[in-house]
């Protein structure tokens, strides 16, 4: 049985074979936009480069790494008014679905080997992109033929040799749809990310979030995928996942700045949450909050307009001047 039937048996939706050997110009790469500053402070892939870009060091006697894809497409529900937006991926936990479905493909091929899922350890991405199971977006995104970019990406390295699959030899083309979309010109080089200006780190980022990036947050509390929205290559699949459990698409505004904070935590644990502090997610729904709620939304951003805590006293502030104006 090939790699792709056991793959496709296991529900594994994109599967690729490259060789353990270094990833020389992606770590080159992420020196040098770490030089630049392009990654604020987060830590991920980027922070140790001389391992994650090194796979051929993640086990003893490395000879394969094994790209996975999963997709998590879910339909969007129309948003109830008061309510903020989670992005798609947290909607169910599609990396610990892979992690489990990677540990069965590990047994099955025999050897030795080790998963590595949602990891710091290795950047998933170069490994998919060199097997083929996609290729990089303009928007960093890992872009698989059939399921776009909407999948999660996991990784099995073995000491097993198998043989190494092809790359796509497909890109964006001339396409700059998710460039023209970012509403913080996050991406005005295209297949580079700039954090700074990324909504998606601002949500969760350990910080005021700048006043210039809380109006374009809309009614996201928690990542944002606009430059996902936009691409031709994600059309189509709303069709083929029509019938999929949308999850929990939208949350109550209210209930956010209600919630004890630690209690906010545990149920949204699934979220990555600064020092694991719900105030984080309070902010985040303080914002918007000013952007998309009403009345009730204003006496729940009220509560916090002289908080001891000053970074949500501050954006209640925000918010709240938001929805004086708007009325």
């Amino acid at each position: 049985m090939t790699i792709a039937e056991l793959a496709e048996e296991l529900g594994i939706d994109v599967v690729g074979v490259t060789r353990a050997e270094p990833y020389v110009e992606t770590e080159r790469h992420i020196r040098d936009r770490r030089a630049r500053g392009l990654f604020a402070d987060m830590k991920f892939t980027m922070a140790r480069p001389e391992v994650s870009c090194h796979p051929e060091t993640l086990l003893p006697g490395a000879r394969t790494v094994v790209s996975a894809a999963l997709c998590y497409y879910a339909p969007e529900p129309d948003l109830p008014a008061g309510h903020g937006r989670l992005p798609r991926y947290t909607r169910r936990d599609a990396y610990a679905e892979l992690r489990g479905k990677l540990e069965q493909l590990g047994e099955r091929l025999g050897g030795t080997y080790r998963v590595l899922v949602d990891a710091n350890h290795h950047v998933d991405r170069e490994a998919a992109a060199r097997s083929g199971v996609g290729f990089y977006g303009k928007n960093t995104m890992l872009i698989t033929r059939r399921h776009g970019s909407w999948v999660v990406l996991g990784t099995l390295i073995s000491d097993v040799e198998l043989e190494p699959t092809l790359p796509l030899g497909v890109d964006c083309g001339e396409c700059t749809l998710c460039i023209d979309a970012c509403p913080t010109d996050a991406l005005d080089v295209a297949g580079t990310l700039d954090a700074t200006r990324c909504l998606s780190y601002w949500s969760q980022a350990p910080a005021p979030i700048p006043v210039e990036y809380r109006e374009p947050m809309g009614a996201h509390v928690y990542g944002c995928d606009i430059c996902q929205d936009v691409c031709p290559w994600n059309r189509g699949i709303e069709k083929r996942r029509a019938d999929a459990d949308p999850g929990e698409a939208h949350v109550s505004l209210v209930e956010w700045l209600t919630l004890d904070p630690d209690e906010l935590r545990r149920r949204y644990d699934r979220l990555y949450v600064p020092r694991n502090d719900g105030r984080w997610l309070r902010r985040n729904a303080l914002v918007a909050a000013g952007n998309v709620g009403g009345e009730a939304e204003a006496r729940a951003v009220a509560a916090f307009v002289d908080d001891d805590d000053e970074v949500l006293r501050e954006h209640a502030r925000w918010a709240l001047d938001r929805l004086s104006v708007s009325e």
